[in-house]
């Protein structure tokens, strides 16, 4: 583990709660995921608090840890988590549970077109959740209620989040995220 400056408390006011500037188009929340514990944590709470129709993309290097989060996801909804795999060479899979999982990756396609020729029509208009690996690659083709999560590598399992929710009228989006804000600062107050 690197000894130089410890990485800042996920709710310090370096990394802040959920920025909420009613003059900018999207919610931001960026925090500190200390261990794979978090993110699983994260993918639990995505599973609970997301609504039917949700689009999420996940955006990261190589080994960031996007398939691992959508491990979390999908079993916190009841799906069997070792068959959620990369769909670099399949491009979809779909994991049932209390709600359904469409995991798609972008990975290889070279743009939006490509992304457009594969009919996801299905899958983002659906009422199941809809994530996508890779998603920056194809942004262009993408609903604009979207969430955006991007993974950066700190440390050996450390990441450092950070989720963008477009602003709407009924406000779903930016609540959504305040609310997994919230439970997920309590957890970290009052671990089980």
């Amino acid at each position: 583990m690197n000894s130089g400056t410890p990485l800042p408390d996920p709710f310090d006011e370096h990394s802040g709660p959920v920025m909420d500037d009613p003059t900018q188009p999207v919610v931001v929340w960026s925090f500190v995921g200390k261990d794979e514990a978090d993110t699983e944590l994260l993918g639990s709470l995505l599973a609970r608090f997301l609504p039917d129709g949700a689009v999420v993309c996940l955006n990261g290097t190589l080994g960031a840890g996007k398939t691992r989060l959508v491990q979390a996801l999908a079993a916190a909804l009841g799906a069997d988590r070792r068959a959620v795999v990369s769909p670099t060479f399949t491009l979809c899979h779909a994991y049932d549970g209390r709600r359904t999982v469409h995991h798609l990756d972008a990975y290889r396609l070279r743009d939006s077109d490509e992304f457009l020729a594969l009919g996801p029509e299905e899958f983002l208009d659906g009422t199941g959740i809809t994530v996508i690996e890779w998603g920056e690659k194809v942004d262009e083709a993408l609903p604009r209620r979207r969430w955006v999560i991007a993974i950066d590598v700190l440390e050996q399992c450390q990441r450092r989040f950070t989720i963008t929710v477009p602003r709407d009228r009924g406000q779903l989006g930016p609540d959504t995220l305040r609310c997994i804000a919230h439970q997920w600062r309590d957890e970290h107050k009052h671990p089980r």
